[in-house]
């Protein structure tokens, strides 16, 4: 079982940029798939990004490419979202998700373990 905190959310302006970083309990962290989602009010968990366990492929949704980067230290059993360049339509409560399949993978519906969840508000 893995236990995963997020925290790094907060209010930003436009343009603005943030780190979030999710922190995962347990030794078996590294063999973990992770993946960030998000989810605005009156919609759906959506896909932002995910990376492979060994931090050697990552995936990101369209709208965040070239803005958002994961990253991962399996030392620390953390993993990060640096958020750029960000926009009102980022504003979600932003979720970290571990996932012990062999391909990394998009769907919320395919991940084992969720933390509880860091806001993120970005005003125009």
């Amino acid at each position: 079982q893995v236990q995963l905190v997020e925290s790094g959310g907060g209010l930003v302006q436009a343009g603005d940029s943030l780190r979030l970083s999710c922190v995962a309990s347990g030794r078996t962290f590294s063999t973990y798939n992770m993946g960030w989602f998000r989810q605005a009010p009156g919609k759906e968990r959506e896909f932002v990004a995910a990376i492979r366990w060994n931090g050697r492929s990552t995936n990101y949704a369209d709208s965040v490419k070239g803005r958002f980067t994961i990253s991962r230290d399996n030392a620390k059993n953390t993993v990060y979202l640096q958020m750029n360049s960000l926009k009102p339509e980022d504003t979600a409560v932003y979720y970290c998700a571990a996932d012990q399949s062999i391909v990394v993978r998009s769907a919320p519906s395919e991940y084992d373990y969720w933390g509880q969840g860091t806001q993120v508000t970005v005003s125009s």
